[in-house]
């Protein structure tokens, strides 16, 4: 064997002795990487989408022209439970509820904890598709006892929905205009509600005036 071959034969080792090395961190690396994007776009409770994602969702949907409803709810009487069962049965409770609301059928396209107890679901579909995502995701909610760590709780929800087939609406109108329906049926009957401005209007100002 020539003295160039056996060193072209020894130079080539030491490639495949460095790749070999470096392919373990390599793959180590792109790991890393890809848990760290899920964790920015995830809850860590839950495991649902965040807000971040759950916008980035919202925001796509809207730049297709696609009709889109947003539905918002929230946990009643949540805090209550933090307080006299721990947070850890909280928690429990969240990560539950999260579970039921992830196995809501298409036209739900994504179901995200925002915060708190506050979870949101993105739905392509008609303003009817909207009304019985929501409807049932109040139902998935309410249906049954819930286990957690210690014991089966009953929940119920208060739901707020809106919908649009604007493309000019931006994310944050559709999330306001949730917020202020499921406000409403917090304040009324912990149910569900449909954004409509001049009764959801009225029910501020009465609220104000109450107080």
């Amino acid at each position: 064997m020539s003295q160039t071959v056996q060193q072209m034969l020894t130079c080539a080792g030491g490639v495949l002795a460095g790749l070999a090395v470096a392919a373990p961190l390599l793959s180590w690396q792109q790991r890393a990487l890809i848990k760290a994007r899920w964790e920015a776009n995830h809850d860590d409770i839950t495991g649902l989408p965040n807000r971040r994602l759950f916008h980035a969702r919202l925001r796509a949907a809207l730049a297709d022209n696609t009709p889109v409803g947003v539905v918002l709810l929230d946990l009643n009487n949540f805090k209550t439970v933090n307080d006299t069962l721990t947070h850890e049965v909280g928690n429990d409770l969240l990560d539950q509820v999260g579970r039921r609301l992830s196995s809501l059928p298409t036209p739900v396209r994504i179901a995200a904890r925002l915060s708190g107890d506050e979870f949101a679901l993105l739905v392509l579909g008609s303003r009817e598709d909207t009304a019985a995502a929501a409807d049932a995701a109040w139902q998935a909610i309410a249906a049954g006892t819930i286990i957690v760590v210690n014991g089966d709780l009953c929940v119920t929800a208060s739901v707020g929905y809106t919908h649009t087939h604007h493309a000019n609406v931006s994310p944050r109108q559709l999330l306001t205009e949730a917020d202020s329906a499921m406000y409403e049926a917090k304040r009324i009957d912990g149910g569900v509600r449909e954004y409509l401005p001049h009764r959801t209007a009225a029910v501020r100002s009465r609220d104000r005036q109450r107080h």
